[in-house]
């Protein structure tokens, strides 16, 4: 009888484990389009989800159009997170089409219209770049975490625990890039890029924005544009303008081989994240990396003293 009672209470003991296992629930399968939202659907979700981000370091959101491999993972995901406002202007019809057979969240198509910019040059449309201003990325993550929430109601909990950490990040980042820029020079508070997609982070920092081509890097930038650049360079005096990751510098090239040749210098003043993250695994490949990364080069390119490795000391090279 003893025997028999050890051998019941091993076998329950065994049990219980695997019945712990049986009953927890498999993560959620996330597929977001960029970087910046996969990340904002890690920070919120935590141990909960398996994310998966279609674009990479250096890809170009407006010109991306989805693989076999994209298609596959996004009809199995349990949530599709995508940016909306025309950012992912070669899937739109396909997020469409998905939506009425999957759970898919265009995570920025619900912001405010007051708080978006709208543009000369994109008719009937507003600038898509609002993770420039970590203060709107705020409200992004608040609709990650409603998508995520809505996936599965009974982790709420959790995820509003980890969307008010993520949030109160944001905050301190969001403070050192107002210190930051309020230390550069008033004279020099104009930011060159070779595309415009920081029109958020000058209206948030007051600094003039100016890109070569317009806020879709499938604009042209015609010569005519390029010229007239360079003029303003040479009679403004600037001496710093910025390449981006994720589009090509033959263009700034060009504006600083023309104030060269109108004898005055300008220089590249650092490589800066626009529509996509730094590279995988670093501190710059997170959301708060990437701003920090931004924000510091910026600043310092422009005049104003910052620490060498940004707010936290976690960037991977000194400026």
């Amino acid at each position: 009888m003893l025997r028999r009672s050890l051998l019941i209470a091993s076998l329950v003991a065994l049990a219980l484990p695997l019945a712990g296992r049986a009953m927890a629930e498999p993560s959620l399968t996330v597929v977001a389009t960029t970087g910046m939202i996969a990340d904002a659907a890690r920070q919120v979700g935590g141990d909960l989800v398996d994310v998966r981000a279609l674009m990479g370091p250096g890809v170009d959101p407006h010109s991306y159009r989805q693989t076999r491999t994209d298609i596959v993972a996004m009809t199995r995901a349990d949530l599709v997170l995508w940016h909306g406002l025309y950012l992912e202007a070669q899937m739109e019809d396909f997020f469409q089409d998905l939506s009425r057979k999957r759970n898919v969240v265009a995570v920025a198509d619900g912001l405010p219209h007051a708080v978006l910019r709208s543009h000369d040059s994109y008719d009937d449309k507003f600038d898509p770049h609002v993770w420039m201003s970590p203060e709107l990325w705020k409200l992004v993550v608040e609709q990650v975490e409603a998508a995520l929430t809505a996936t599965r109601p009974d982790a709420a909990d959790v995820f509003a625990a980890n969307a008010a950490e993520h949030l109160a990040e944001l905050d301190a980042l969001s403070a050192y890039a107002a210190e930051s820029m309020a230390a550069v020079p008033e004279d020099n508070r104009v930011l060159l890029t070779a595309h415009d997609a920081f029109g958020y982070f000058g209206d948030s920092y007051d600094v003039e924005v100016l890109g070569i081509q317009g806020i879709s890097t499938e604009s042209e930038a015609g010569l005519n544009r390029i010229s007239a650049l360079v003029d303003m360079l040479v009679e403004r005096e600037i001496t710093a303008v910025f390449v981006e990751s994720s589009v090509s510098d033959r263009n700034m090239r060009a504006l600083v081989e023309g104030a060269a040749a109108r004898g005055h210098e300008v220089l590249i003043g650092g490589e800066l994240y626009s529509d996509a993250m730094g590279p995988d695994g670093t501190y710059e490949g997170t959301y708060v990396g990437m701003i920090d990364h931004n924000v510091t080069v910026i600043a310092a390119a422009l005049g104003a003293v910052v620490p060498p490795r940004g707010m936290s000391g976690q960037l991977s090279a000194g400026f």
